[in-house]
């Protein structure tokens, strides 16, 4: 099977991790648009299994969570009717869970807004947190309530919830300003949760660096997903590239290695390589 050379994978993983879509990839490095959908596919399914696999018995003292809206296929409001509530298809939301600390993002999941999906990433949180007793943030969001009292019954819960309000005395040069916070409510839900560690903030802000990373979450463009199998790939793929790739400058560091995941910087190269190193692990 043609294969692409090691430096070309290099130079089309580089170019997805910073934000670049499929067909600007393809202008960019000369690769063919099949190459490169194979490539994200093949790499992202190994980001996909490795972080599952490692990322594991952390020591995380505090995490906070958060949900960022996507849409695969079409948005809600324009999918057909004999389309709507088919699996993949519509509003997208990716849950995502950040220790505030090492910057790491322990866990995440594509799904719906729903209870189900609720669950489903409070479970896996749980399954990757070593200790019981966590400070946990959300917003306001009260489905997340029941499975964190049950699933981290020794954790301390906390909410924060931001209200927004128009500018006083808009003007012509405000006008399509964006809301500004006015007044933000913070409140204990579970546990003695530290008033002062109770922000969404780290999460707040990590959901603007998956809209900068990954082009399938550029409002107002025509480079979303077509196939959440696809949407979950470039996701996995970019927290690979956050967690042991880049660089964060609060930590000196990646977060993989802040969090005692690795005692290394990974490179692009291992990127490329990881579906390799992952396929000769199994048949070893």
């Amino acid at each position: 099977m043609n294969r692409l050379p090691l430096e070309k994978r290099v130079q089309v993983l580089a170019a997805l991790c910073e934000g670049a879509s499929i067909r600007a990839t393809c202008r960019m490095t000369g690769a063919a648009k099949n190459t490169v959908v194979k490539l994200l596919a093949e790499v992202g399914d190994a980001c996909d299994e490795y972080q599952f696999a490692n990322l594991r018995n952390l020591c995380s003292a505090r995490i906070q969570c958060d949900e960022v809206w996507s849409f695969c296929y079409a948005k809600e409001k324009n999918l057909k009717r004999d389309l709507r509530g088919t699996l993949g298809l519509g509003d997208m939301w990716t849950w995502t869970a950040i220790d505030p600390d090492s910057k790491l993002v322990v866990s995440w999941h594509l799904g719906k807004r729903s209870r189900d999906d609720a669950w489903r990433f409070i479970r896996d949180l749980a399954e990757r947190v070593r200790s019981a007793a966590v400070q946990i943030t959300t917003d306001g969001f009260g489905i997340y309530n029941e499975p964190i009292e049950t699933l981290f019954p020794r954790a301390d819960h906390g909410t924060e919830v931001k209200v927004y309000g128009r500018i006083p005395f808009e003007s012509a040069d405000t006008k399509y300003s964006p809301m500004v916070v006015t007044d933000v409510i913070r409140t204990s839900v579970w546990g003695a949760p530290d008033p002062d560690h109770i922000t969404t903030a780290h999460v707040e802000r990590n959901n603007l660096t998956m809209r900068m990373h990954i082009r399938r979450f550029t409002r107002l463009t025509n480079a979303f997903s077509k196939k959440a199998q696809n949407h979950q790939r470039a996701i996995a793929l970019h927290f690979m590239y956050y967690n042991f790739i880049k660089r964060h400058a609060a930590v000196k560091t990646t977060p993989a290695i802040a969090a005692g995941v690795t005692d290394r910087i990974w490179t692009l190269h291992d990127l490329a390589r990881l579906p390799d190193v992952l396929r000769d692990s199994e048949a070893a």
